[in-house]
């Protein structure tokens, strides 16, 4: 048997050129799900203070549109920086055929299953 010098290196270049590849997706596909779940916490936490903000107004008696509205705004900035990690394919894989949405008790809304409040109504859930 004889080996071809050229034929091996090509080969192994084109190895090391696809090794190369594979874990730059890799890692690329790892940054983008960090910042996935560093943006649903975000996310939690922001939903977490306006129920507290909500609770805490309602239960004073008091009304404060403009900040009840910067925290929806806040909420509604990173549920759309979710969205696009998610179409950037940094998701999970969507639940089987058949499962059971989550939904929300009060109003029935779908809802995040890792959400804390329902974003229809606001129920804590």
């Amino acid at each position: 048997m004889s080996f071809d010098l050229n034929d091996l290196l090509d080969r192994g270049g084109a190895l090391a050129d696809s090794a190369k590849r594979t874990a730059a997706d890799l890692a690329q596909r790892g940054k983008r799900q960090l910042d996935l779940t560093a943006a649903q916490s975000r996310l939690a936490k922001a939903q977490r203070q306006l129920g507290a903000l909500v609770y805490s107004l309602v239960r004073n008696g008091e009304h404060n549109d403009a900040l009840v509205q910067k925290y929806v705004d806040a909420i509604a900035k990173v549920e759309a920086e979710i969205d696009a990690l998610r179409a950037d394919g940094a998701a999970p894989a969507a639940p089987a055929a058949g499962a059971a949405p989550h939904l929300c008790p009060q109003c029935g809304a779908e809802v995040e299953p890792d959400a804390l409040f329902c974003n229809n109504c606001g129920a804590q859930l």
